[in-house]
């Protein structure tokens, strides 16, 4: 089973590329963060006949976040208890013996900004909202755009950017939570030591130089962790395909045991 996070920084603008996407890596679940439509300006007939189910939680022309699958999903959630305020973000369903939820996170803009405490308090709230989702043989994904570099592996400037917006104590410490929680950030866990990034800025020539974060995660339970065999950013649709213009952000998928399924 293949699963995969991906900001895809509007949909109507990308309907295009993630069809170009589906059709060659082939997913069977796919959390789309930042789609920016509602539910009546959502492309579920191109979808269907691409073979995927969908269900959303849209917001015109921010945030959004939605759920593609191969099988039918059942909605679970569709916010984030006491912080409605920050628009649409969360999503979970079960589907393919998963409870499977994906998040855009709030990005903070700016240390000195009003939005910088409501990420911090939004954070938090995700890592309690998770507690006990990670024990025994429950099947939990939570994966998406979290605005956070974990550790200083995760930039591209490395220790240099401590203390920048992603880079905080602060918000590594609401990372951490999720992490205390039980769930495992099944990248790092596979690759301790490996640098590679999900999102470049498209000014200044950033993807080229290698100046990248990795913001986006896949965060499992360690019954998934079980099955997890492989991970990566897919680098490649970083690039634009057939004239179409990329997400900032570069998927990232997760192969699990089929075994197991």
């Amino acid at each position: 089973m293949r699963i995969a996070p991906w900001n895809v920084n509007g949909l109507r603008a990308r309907i295009e590329f993630l069809t170009i996407w589906l059709k060659d890596r082939a997913p069977d679940i796919v959390g789309l963060q930042e789609i920016k439509v509602t539910d009546d300006q959502f492309p579920f007939e191109e979808l269907e006949a691409l073979g995927y189910h969908a269900v959303i939680n849209g917001q015109k022309g921010w945030n959004g976040v939605a759920i593609l699958s191969r099988e039918p999903a059942e909605v679970i959630e569709t916010e984030l208890p006491g912080h409605d305020a920050m628009g649409s973000r969360l999503l979970t369903a079960r589907v393919a013996g998963l409870d499977f939820t994906t998040v855009y996170c709030p990005n903070g803009k700016t240390l000195t900004h009003e939005d910088y405490p409501a990420k911090l308090e939004w954070l938090a709230a995700l890592a309690e909202l998770f507690e006990g989702r990670s024990d025994g043989d429950l099947q939990t994904v939570l994966c998406g755009d979290f605005n956070v570099c974990p550790e200083p592996l995760d930039s591209w400037r490395g220790e240099a950017a401590d203390g920048a917006i992603f880079h905080t104590v602060e918000e590594r410490q609401r990372t951490d939570a999720i992490r205390n929680s039980g769930l495992i950030d099944t990248y790092r866990d596979l690759y301790p030591d490996e640098q590679t990034f999900s999102w470049w800025d498209y000014r200044g020539g950033a993807f080229h130089r290698g100046h990248g974060l990795r913001i986006d995660h896949v965060y499992v339970s360690p019954a998934v962790r079980a099955r997890a065999v492989r991970a990566q950013h897919d680098r490649d649709y970083r690039k634009k395909k057939d004239g179409f213009t990329a997400s900032d952000h570069a998927p990232v998928i997760v192969d699990l045991d089929t075994a197991h399924d």
